[in-house]
């Protein structure tokens, strides 16, 4: 059943233009979930929840809180996990992750793929919801290589979140708090944990 609404969504997805994770990240992350016994995700951008439900399927006993700022984009999220059979392992946010206070909830696991252009605060506000040992995951680091190669385009806007992320990757790799791991999958992906 799941696979079908995923499907389904996959399909909604083209045609609505609303970005999904790359299958290599999602296989990538699912991987993780199940190799480092994972038992709590917090997932920064649901958009339709297509990668929430692979996090809450790679193993029975995780469960992923997701938030999510569009208020359409929440309504679709909450039908497809409802049809995943999966309202009891996912829980749902309508807010804005810049200011969702999450202060008393620890997560193995945070995924930021959200507004790329806020990347460094989503990570500076959410550091401290890790367990011990846990981990937060970056997604789209490479941009469609514009990251590495910033004469791919020409649009000012785009040149400017380009910029930023650039900025975010420099923080990730000159942070002393935690160490980061970058892996060339889907579109760049960064694996961060606190020294112990």
């Amino acid at each position: 059943m799941t696979e079908q609404v995923l499907q389904l969504m996959r399909l909604y997805a083209k045609q609505y233009n609303v970005p999904v994770l790359f299958d290599e990240t999602s296989e990538f992350i699912c991987s993780y979930i199940k190799e480092h016994d994972v038992k709590s995700v917090l997932e920064i951008g649901t958009a339709i929840a297509f990668s929430t439900i692979q996090f809450a399927c790679a193993k029975e006993d995780v469960h992923v809180t997701s938030i999510e700022i569009d208020v359409n984009r929440y309504c679709t999220a909450q039908k497809n996990v409802f049809m995943a059979g999966l309202a009891d392992r996912i829980t749902l946010l309508h807010d804005n992750a810049l200011t969702c206070d999450l202060k008393n909830q620890k997560f193995d696991l945070i995924f930021i793929d959200a507004a790329k252009s806020q990347y460094l605060h989503f990570f500076e506000r959410y550091k401290d919801n890790l367990n011990e040992g846990g981990v937060i995951v970056s997604d789209n680091l490479f941009f469609h290589g514009m990251v590495e190669d910033l004469s791919l385009t020409h649009n000012y806007s785009t040149k400017k979140l380009v910029k930023k992320i650039r900025k975010y990757v420099l923080f990730l790799k000159s942070n002393t708090e935690f160490d980061t791991e970058f892996f060339n999958c889907g579109d760049g992906i960064s694996v961060s944990r606190r020294h112990s």
